[in-house]
């Protein structure tokens, strides 16, 4: 029987660069925002297809209360949560909760250069404080501009990992570029760090897999053959080490 799961999840990387180019053919350069907003549904509908059904996505603001000041997060264009808690407000996908049932926050963008990732990487960063639980922090990039050239790294890309200390904790750059945050083991000397790896056509739905896992309520360790089908593991296509 010829199954195939890296075919599978290369197929997710194909479909989301054929659809990120759907609008544009119609509209061109003239409405770059409304082009971003449909690239957030897009990807809120394919992700919408792996998680569990306790699990809900939509866009909107966190807010947390701190002694008697109440903290409010940027709009954030991802929002995974529990749906079987109560949220403060919803309107469609549009909703306001609070951190309690918050299981993972994702900022999209269209395409990263490098003199933007510091600024992107710290927004989210920022909103991942205002959650402050361990959960599934995101930036998705649908285009990888100058930040990973080769096997070099851009030094604001370093610098911005340096300083979100693994608040964000899962990065795709295009669909080759995939960045994972490996907190410190206490049976170790390692510090905490990034690893950067570049595993073609495959960053998109290692983002995915990793957020299905995260957000999960159950172990998916039976199934880890089907989530993360390279076959040696992406240990390999590894570029560099980013210690934080």
């Amino acid at each position: 029987m010829d199954i195939n799961p890296e075919k599978f999840h290369r197929s997710i990387s194909k479909e989301l660069k054929v659809i990120q180019d759907r609008v544009r053919n119609l509209m061109g350069s003239a409405h770059w925002g409304e082009e971003g907003r449909y690239k957030e549904a897009v990807l809120r509908s394919i992700i919408r297809r792996f998680l569990p059904k306790n699990v809900s996505i939509g866009t909107g603001f966190i807010l947390k209360k701190e002694g008697d000041e109440i903290k409010i997060s940027n709009q954030i264009d991802i929002i995974i949560y529990d749906n079987t808690y109560p949220v403060l407000f919803a309107e469609g996908d549009f909703l306001i909760t609070t951190p309690a049932n918050v299981k993972g926050i994702i900022e999209v963008k269209t395409k990263l250069n490098s003199s933007d990732v510091m600024d992107v990487v710290s927004k989210a960063t920022n909103n991942g404080k205002v959650v402050d639980n361990e959960i599934f922090s995101g930036v998705f990039v649908y285009n990888e501009g100058n930040i990973v050239n080769n096997s070099n790294i851009s030094d604001n890309l370093k610098s911005a990992l340096k300083e979100s200390k693994g608040v964000v904790n899962h990065i795709c750059l295009g669909e080759d570029i995939f960045i994972k945050f490996w907190p410190r083991n206490p049976q170790s000397n390692f510090p905490n760090k990034y690893s950067i790896y570049r595993i073609k056509d495959l960053s998109f739905s290692y983002f995915i897999s990793n957020l299905a896992e995260q957000t999960s309520e159950s172990k998916l360790k039976e199934r880890w053959w089907f989530l993360y089908p390279i076959e040696k593991g992406k240990e390999e296509y590894k570029i560099e080490d980013i210690d934080v």
